[in-house]
């Protein structure tokens, strides 16, 4: 009879709420991770089947529209995510602060290309970079679930909102150095913002914002934790009646 695989000790069940916070705020590893990770993953759902995309994103603690917390991002407006957000409103976020890079297996796998690409190896510091130790990089990943909104076309809030968006996702030489050791040659033309502009200027490209409602932070030894933002009411995201800035 073959052995159960037992799960590691620090493994807990997860399918119910485990270690409940409710507070205010995000809880400050989120804000963290939210601040310093360079996209997040966004899933929205029509009636079939959830759609995941890759994303830019800014994240507001407050704002002059809204108290907070906010992630503002921009959207085709005929996308597939635009038309699930439509019909749609909730979403969920990933962000995480794991190193993405998938390093060496223990067989060497020889239909496995572009990982790292070749102009990786010729620099002493990609290399190194590349062969850290991730789980000394690795912390968290969190789960953040809201709901989202199509901010009003031409409107004062739009234009707040899209300045600062393209100010956080404007980069500067360290970028364009990356971009050059990962695919791109650096003598390419790019724009100064890498091209973000066109994604986040043009007229027809729609200003979304996600209120953030509660969420999930896992980290890589299978520790989870639930959090949820209190409202001014002291009512949490699904009308149970909560504390503020205290554990459930």
């Amino acid at each position: 009879m073959a052995q159960v695989q037992q799960p590691p000790l620090n493994w807990e069940a997860s399918a119910t709420t485990t270690h409940p916070l409710v507070s205010s705020t995000l809880p400050s590893e989120v804000e963290t991770c939210l601040k310093n990770a360079r996209f997040l993953h966004l899933a929205t759902c029509d009636a079939l089947y959830p759609h995941v995309s890759l994303m830019n994103y800014t994240y507001f603690s407050s704002t002059p529209f809204d108290p907070g917390p906010l992630i503002i991002m921009t959207t085709n407006p005929s996308s597939k995510k635009t038309l699930n957000l439509i019909s749609n409103p909730r979403v969920s976020l990933l962000v995480h602060d794991w190193v993405s890079h998938r390093p060496p297996t223990r067989i060497p796998d020889p239909t496995r290309e572009g990982s790292p690409p070749p102009q990786a190896t010729r620099s002493s510091l990609a290399s190194l970079l590349l062969n850290i130790n991730t789980s000394a990089l690795s912390s968290i990943s969190a789960t953040i679930n809201g709901t989202a909104r199509m901010v009003e076309q031409g409107s004062e809030e739009e234009s707040w909102y899209k300045e600062r968006h393209l100010e956080n996702n404007t980069f500067g030489d360290q970028a364009r150095e990356e971009r050059g050791i990962f695919g791109t040659t650096l003598s390419a033309p790019s724009e100064g913002d890498g091209g973000a502009s066109c994604f986040i200027e043009g007229e027809e490209v729609r200003v979304v914002v996600v209120k953030v409602k509660e969420g999930r932070i896992a980290d890589w030894k299978g520790g989870v934790k639930d959090w949820s933002i209190a409202s001014a009411e002291g009512e949490g995201p699904r009308g149970r009646h909560q504390l503020v800035n205290g554990v459930v």
